[in-house]
C-alpha cells in the first residue's frame, strides 16, 4: 500500500497564492497589462535580490539544493533558475515583473506537493510562498497566508474554536488545495475548501495587487474557486469563512470478504448518508486486492454507529471513536502519536519524511456498475491504491457554474496512488493503466489537484463546461501568457 496521508488536496508547486488590499477593477474591463519586450534581456537576478526581504537563491548557491527541493523525491532532478523566498507580496511582485520583463517561466510554491507541477521547474523562477505562513483567526473569519501548511492552519483555527473544510495531509499548503476546488474529510458537512473563501489577494501578471471576492474581480473570484494554481496569478492570502469547530467521531472498518463486494456496498451506502458523515473507501492493490472504509461524523458515537450498521459487509475489525477537530485533523493526517510540531516535514523541524510516488485521479459521477472490474485494475499490483472519497452533501448544494469546480453532482473522487521507491517508471505506467482503464468504467472526468502531465484530454477532465469560461478569464488576466504552463489554461505569447 502506498504510504500515504490522505493528500485530499495537493498544494500546486504551480499554485497560485493570497494578503491584504490593492487595486480592483470594474467587472468584464480590459487589464492594464506590463508589455513584455520584443527582445527580452537575462534575468537582473542581482536587482531582484536587493528587492527581495527573504533572499534569493541561484544554482551554485550553498543553500541551493535545499531551496530546490519538493516534497516527492521524483523531482529531485528539476534545477529551478532561481529560487525566491517570498515574505511579502511586494516579494511576490518584484517576482512577477522579473518574470513578465525576461519571459523566464514563474512557478508559486505553497507547500511543494503538487504532482506534477514541478515539472514546470526546470528554468523557471519559482517563487517559494512558504515565509507567508500566518494563520490569524478573528472570530468567524481566518485571514490565511498563502504559504501555510495544513496542520498549521488546523492548529491555529482549533486554538480559537474554528474549523474549516479542507484536505488531511498535514505538509500539504493551503493555496493548492484551495485554488483546485478542495476536497476533504469535512466537505459534505461544509463543502470545499473553496466555498468558504470570502476574498483573495492576488499578483497578477501586470505587476499589481489586486482583492478578489464576490465584490471585487469578481470573475477572478470565481476562477480561483476550482480553476487550479498557477493559471491567473500568485495569491498572497485568503480569507475564509470559519465554522465553529465541533467534535467529531471517526471510524475505521476492515473488511476480510472480496473487495468487490465492499465497493458496491458502499457505493450504495454513501448516496443515503445525510450531510454529517463523510467516508472513504479504499482499495490496496495486492493479490487479491483488500478493501477498508474509513470517515467521520459530525454528531454522537451513538448516531454514527446507527449509520454504520446501515452498511451491509460484516467488518473484521472495526475502530470508532470521538476526537476533537485538532485530534481529529491528526488522526487523518497520520500523525495522532505526535505533536502538532513535529506533524511537519523533516525539513521544517518535524518528523516527517518525504514519500516517492505517482499519482492521478477520476471522478465518479455515477456509481460504478462493475466494482469487480474496478478491484481488478489493481490486481497483483502491489504498492498501488485506488481511493474513493465520497462527495455529495454541501458540495452538491453549489451549482456547478457558481465557482469553477465543475464535478458538483459527482458521487465521490478516485485517488489513484503509486508507491516510486524504486523509481518513477514503473509507478506511472502503473498509474496510466489504473487511470485509464477508470475512466473506461467512470468517464473521463479527473481533479485538477491530481494534476498529471498524461491525462487524456485533461482541460475537459479537470474543467468540464466551465472550461471556457476559466480561458476567458486567464486570457483576460494573463494577456502575455507570463504565468503559462503545460497544463495551464494560457499558452506562451
Amino acid at each position: 500500500m502506498v504510504t500515504r496521508r490522505t493528500l485530499l488536496g495537493a498544494a500546486a508547486l504551480t499554485a497560485v497564492a493570497g494578503a491584504a488590499t490593492a487595486c480592483t477593477g470594474e467587472p468584464g474591463t480590459p487589464r492594464p497589462t506590463t508589455t513584455r519586450p520584443a527582445e527580452p534581456g537575462p534575468p537582473d537576478w542581482p536587482a531582484l535580490r536587493e528587492k527581495l526581504r527573504g533572499g534569493l537563491v541561484l544554482p551554485g548557491d550553498q543553500g541551493y539544493p535545499a531551496a530546490a527541493r519538493v516534497y516527492n523525491p521524483l523531482f529531485d532532478g528539476r534545477r529551478p533558475a532561481a529560487v525566491a523566498r517570498c515574505e511579502r507580496p511586494a516579494d511576490v511582485r518584484a517576482c512577477v515583473e522579473v518574470a513578465a520583463g525576461s519571459r523566464i517561466p514563474i512557478a508559486a510554491r505553497s507547500g511543494g506537493h503538487s504532482y506534477a507541477g514541478y515539472s514546470n521547474a526546470d528554468g523557471a523562477l519559482i517563487a517559494d510562498l512558504s515565509p507567508m505562513s500566518s494563520v490569524d483567526v478573528r472570530g468567524g473569519t481566518a485571514v490565511i497566508g498563502a504559504g501555510a501548511k495544513l496542520i498549521d492552519v488546523y492548529a491555529g483555527l482549533a486554538a480559537q474554536g474554528r474549523c474549516l473544510p479542507a484536505g488531511s495531509c498535514p505538509t500539504v499548503g493551503i493555496s493548492g488545495l484551495t485554488l483546485g476546488g478542495g476536497i476533504g474529510v469535512l466537505a459534505r458537512e461544509y463543502g470545499l475548501t473553496c466555498d468558504k473563501l470570502t476574498a483573495a489577494e492576488v499578483v497578477t501578471a501586470d505587476g499589481k495587487l489586486v482583492t478578489a471576492s464576490a465584490d471585487a474581480e469578481p470573475d477572478l473570484f470565481w476562477a480561483l474557486r476550482g480553476g487550479g494554481g498557477g493559471n491567473f496569478g500568485i495569491v498572497t492570502s485568503f480569507t475564509f469563512d470559519a465554522p465553529e469547530a465541533a467534535d467529531l467521531v471517526v471510524f475505521s472498518l476492515r473488511f476480510d470478504g472480496a473487495a468487490a463486494d465492499v465497493v458496491a456496498a458502499w457505493q450504495e451506502w454513501i448516496a443515503g448518508l445525510p450531510n454529517e458523515m463523510w467516508s472513504n473507501c479504499v482499495v490496496s492493490g495486492g493479490s487479491p486486492p483488500t478493501a477498508r472504509v474509513g470517515g467521520c461524523f459530525v454528531g454522537t458515537e451513538r448516531d454514527c454507529e446507527r449509520l454504520l450498521a446501515g452498511f451491509g459487509p460484516a467488518a473484521s475489525s472495526r475502530v470508532v471513536s470521538t476526537k476533537s477537530y485538532l485530534d481529529a485533523m491528526r488522526y487523518f493526517a497520520g500523525c495522532s502519536a505526535q505533536s502538532v510540531r513535529q506533524c511537519h516535514a523533516a525539513a521544517a523541524g518535524g518528523n516527517l519524511g518525504r514519500e516517492s510516488f505517482v499519482a492521478s485521479s477520476r471522478i465518479l459521477a455515477e456509481p460504478v456498475g462493475d466494482t469487480a472490474a474496478l478491484v481488478g485494475l489493481v490486481d497483483g499490483r502491489a504498492r498501488t491504491d485506488l481511493l474513493l472519497d465520497s462527495l455529495g452533501g454541501a458540495v452538491a448544494d453549489v451549482a456547478p457554474d457558481a465557482t469553477a469546480f465543475p464535478h458538483r453532482t459527482a458521487l465521490a473522487s478516485a485517488q489513484i496512488y503509486a508507491g516510486a521507491e524504486a523509481g518513477g517508471q514503473a509507478a506511472t505506467r502503473a498509474v496510466d493503466e489504473v487511470r485509464d482503464g477508470l475512466g473506461e468504467l467512470t468517464g473521463q472526468l479527473g481533479y485538477v489537484n491530481y494534476i498529471d502531465p498524461d491525462m487524456p484530454d485533461w482541460a475537459s477532465a479537470y474543467y468540464g463546461d466551465n472550461l471556457a469560461r476559466l480561458r476567458e478569464v486567464a486570457d483576460r488576466y494573463d494577456p502575455d501568457g507570463v504565468f503559462a504552463f503545460a497544463q495551464g489554461l494560457t499558452q506562451p505569447r
